[in-house]
């Protein structure tokens, strides 16, 4: 089996990360142990390019589970955790290849390993893994059967594509599940923001005037935690629906120009490129702290902010670097405009990533089921997948819900029935 991790002598450590994960992902558990009696995808070669971290981990134990030969790279190059990336290679014979703080060079290595696989299903946070198979490995995106994509940033660059007409294969857009971004997105990106901000900085978020750029599931779960911990938040947007949205939700809602002035703390979460710009590095206050929750560094130009600047300090705290502009005020950026919850805390909380997990083990046992009568083209998870989940989780927290009566479906279906 290959293999390109930092260390295996590290993987004690991540083999109890990962079990102590599985104890709040029993969904997937339980998916998990039906996928080792009816083997779903025996020999099936998957190749996923996701955040390796340990709820990760239990989705790869749960593919190998169903029969797949599973091969697994990171989909950031900060947030791989190498003891469970050392775990998963030495106590459970998955081929990984991902390294913390790997540069772009060996992030494409790993990419391309990925997919010297041979993979018939793909999945992706980002799109990362698709992109390349079809912008240099278009021989082996002919074997794919279909991908499923775990994140906003990387459902907006599939639908292009397929609009543009480049999409050679089927695509699930796993984020658009609302087992996913109602939960994962909003609830998860909302915690794990916050965690990982507060342990790069040590900020007191009370009292602070935390911007919020971007107001979708994400922007929504971070918005509402950071209010709940003190923060006078202010939304940035560019759809009027969601500003007016943010407005009624009780939050100053600006454009970034104005907000500049008078943040102290900014977090993109739009899935866009440069949401944070130079004239807006300028209007900052000194020691503002910029971070980034979207999947890609880009939303925040940090090219334009190290040209601005006269000089830059690495690492003056853990994941805060200090460029000082021309006029001496410091912006602090944290963790190098990467995802901040990945980068400097451990990702979503394991219980919400049961469900977006969930969701990605049942569609590769649905599209091996469905295997040629999906069309090319990005489609939406199935009612059925998205009701299985639901009731699976509602389960593990001793939940019950009401049934429609028979008189109720009835009236349901039909027209003729008024005051």
């Amino acid at each position: 089996m290959e293999y390109d991790v930092a260390d295996l002598s590290l993987a004690a450590g991540g083999k109890r990360r990962i079990l102590w994960a599985d104890n709040d992902m029993p969904v997937l558990g339980a998916i998990r142990e039906r996928f080792a009696k009816t083997k779903p995808l025996k020999g099936k070669n998957v190749s996923a390019c996701l955040h390796v971290t340990a709820e990760t981990a239990n989705l790869a134990r749960t593919l190998k589970a169903g029969g797949a030969n599973v091969a697994l790279c990171a989909s950031n190059p900060l947030s791989t955790q190498d003891d469970v990336a050392a775990s998963l290679v030495k106590d459970f014979k998955i081929a990984t290849f991902a390294i913390c703080g790997e540069n772009r060079a060996t992030y494409y290595r790993h990419i391309h390993a990925a997919i010297d696989h041979k993979p018939v299903i793909t999945f992706d946070d980002g799109a990362d893994l698709v992109n390349e198979l079809h912008m240099s490995r278009k021989k082996d995106a002919a074997r794919v059967i279909a991908s499923m994509e775990e994140t906003t940033t990387g459902v907006i660059r599939l639908r292009a594509m397929a609009n543009e007409g480049k999409l050679n294969f089927p695509v699930i857009a796993v984020n658009d599940a609302a087992t996913k971004h109602l939960f994962d997105n909003r609830y998860g990106t909302g915690q794990s923001t916050v965690d990982g901000i507060i342990r790069a900085t040590d900020h007191l978020m009370a009292g602070s005037r935390v911007v919020v750029a971007g107001y979708g599931w994400c922007g929504r779960g971070f918005a509402m935690r950071a209010r709940g911990m003190g923060a006078i938040v202010i939304v940035t947007e560019v759809d009027a629906v969601k500003a007016l949205e943010a407005a009624m939700d009780g939050f100053e809602v600006m454009p970034m120009a104005r907000a500049a002035k008078i943040g102290d703390l900014f977090v993109t979460l739009t899935g866009n490129k440069h949401v944070i710009r130079s004239e807006h590095f300028r209007a900052m206050k000194d020691r503002a702290v910029v971070a980034n929750s979207g999947h890609f560094n880009v939303e925040i130009d940090i090219p334009s902010l190290k040209k601005m600047s006269k000089s830059v300090s690495r690492n003056v705290r853990n994941h805060v670097d200090e460029y000082v502009l021309k006029n001496n005020r410091r912006i602090h950026l944290l963790a190098e405009g990467r995802l901040i919850n990945l980068a400097a805390a451990e990702g979503h909380p394991a219980c919400v990533m049961d469900m977006s997990f969930a969701t990605q083990a049942l569609e590769a046992e649905h599209v091996i089921k469905n295997q040629g009568r999906l069309a090319v083209g990005v489609h939406d998870v199935p009612k059925q997948v998205e009701d299985q989940v639901s009731r699976l989780k509602l389960k593990s927290m001793s939940i019950s819900i009401d049934k429609l009566t028979a008189e109720q479906i009835k009236y349901l279906a039909s027209s003729g029935e008024g005051t």
